[in-house]
């Protein structure tokens, strides 16, 4: 009797914790992150697959400043933006600054390093950086939301592990910005010499994805 009530215990056991381990929610892999139908112009070179992303919530920040054809305006300097993954846990701080890997190309600049977009992982501190190359941003309207920055492409110009190495970021070789929604500059307070310096702080949410080589995936 003994040993029956041994085995219908085991039994009932082994059945609850079949049913918690259906119950829980899988973890996500390479295969589960899936963006969106992008324009051609924005489309990652085969043998690149997404491996990460995230859901980004910041602001587009922009200086009033003399244009490059003798007029003024609005120029970006940097976003400031915290990427969450699908648990509303940080992951990802996103901003601009110089990758240490290659030369300044602007002169007005003194800290060595060409200005970068700049993602660093909350967990190990690896860090992306990359540019968006010729062609490779899309406002096409069935694609990017109205009175919304630009869907990008981004090419990976240095990615490097944190102090710890094995970084998430690490083997990173392109990023879309995707799902856009706010961001643009304003189209006021920005229309003389007078105005020179007046910044603008602008929401926006978009999705990062990150790519690396499919021979790297899990």
């Amino acid at each position: 009797m003994k040993n029956q009530n041994r085995f219908l215990l085991a039994t009932f056991a082994t059945a609850v914790a079949a049913a918690f381990t259906v119950g829980l929610p899988r973890a996500a892999h390479a295969d589960d992150v899936t963006p969106p139908p992008v324009p051609d112009n924005l489309k990652v070179e085969a043998g690149n697959v997404p491996f990460l992303v995230g859901h980004a919530i910041g602001t587009q920040n922009y200086v009033c400043a003399p244009t490059a054809n003798g007029g003024v305006g609005y120029v970006l300097f940097t976003p400031e933006a915290t990427l969450f993954n699908g648990a509303d846990q940080q992951i990802i701080t996103h901003f601009f600054s110089p990758n240490p890997f290659e030369n300044n190309t602007n002169p007005a600049v003194i800290a060595p390093g060409a200005i970068r977009a700049t993602w660093v992982h909350s967990r190990d501190s690896s860090t992306v950086w990359a540019f968006v190359g010729p062609n490779n941003a899309s406002s096409d309207a069935a694609f990017v939301a109205p009175n919304s920055v630009a869907w990008l492409l981004l090419t990976v110009a240095k990615a490097e592990d944190g102090p710890v190495g094995n970084g998430a970021l690490a083997g990173t070789t392109f990023v879309h910005r995707l799902n856009t929604h706010g961001g643009l500059a304003p189209s006021t307070g920005c229309a003389s010499s007078a105005d020179f310096g007046r910044t603008a702080f602008v929401p926006y949410t978009a999705d990062y994805f990150f790519y690396r080589h499919s021979n790297a995936a899990d």
